[in-house]
């Protein structure tokens, strides 16, 4: 019985002849962009970029890869979105802003750690979840405070937590 590629790949013996095989899931295919040399690019890209978290890593990791072609398939995803704004120069910081701010906890990511980000529009995703906005008043600079404090006053454990260092909040809007 022959190995598949999977093992074959994860295990240093996977050659060019195995492209075809690889091609058939997106790991595999970027995997095989990554370590085999003279690997078809464009057709490993085609199949890696049908799931986000290899989209990214493909235009992250994979010299001549296609950024419009992985961005969009990083970006149906908020997470990967977010990972995509902060890693590849040239990303279309709107269109990962987007997608981020469909999760708070990402849209709080986002603002936090992506320049030029929107920070009302990554604020208003991020308190819709009184986690996230006790946290976007606490670290992102220029945060609606008052917004911030009344969507984390919806949780008694975030309440305890704002309360506690609203102090400190307060203190840091003169960041």
């Amino acid at each position: 019985m022959g190995q598949t590629v999977g093992y074959k790949l994860n295990n240093g013996l996977a050659t060019i002849a195995d492209e075809e095989a690889a091609c058939k899931k997106p790991e595999w295919a970027y995997c095989f962009a990554m370590n085999i040399k003279g690997a078809d690019i464009k057709r490993c890209e085609e199949v890696a970029c049908k799931d986000p978290a290899y989209a990214h890593l493909f235009a992250k990791d994979i010299k001549g890869a296609d950024i419009n072609r992985c961005e969009e398939g990083a970006y149906k995803d908020p997470n990967c979105a977010y990972w995509f704004a902060r890693d590849i120069k040239g990303a279309d910081i709107r269109k990962c802003e987007e997608e981020a701010c469909k999760d708070p906890k990402w849209a709080y990511f986002f603002a936090r750690d992506i320049k030029g980000a929107d920070i009302r529009k990554c604020e208003e995703a991020a308190c819709k979840d009184p986690k996230w906005a006790y946290q976007f008043a606490r670290d992102v600079k220029g945060a609606d405070i008052r917004k911030c404090e009344e969507a984390a006053y919806k949780d008694p454990k975030c309440a305890y937590w704002f309360a506690r260092d609203k102090g400190q909040i307060l203190k840091s809007v003169e960041r």
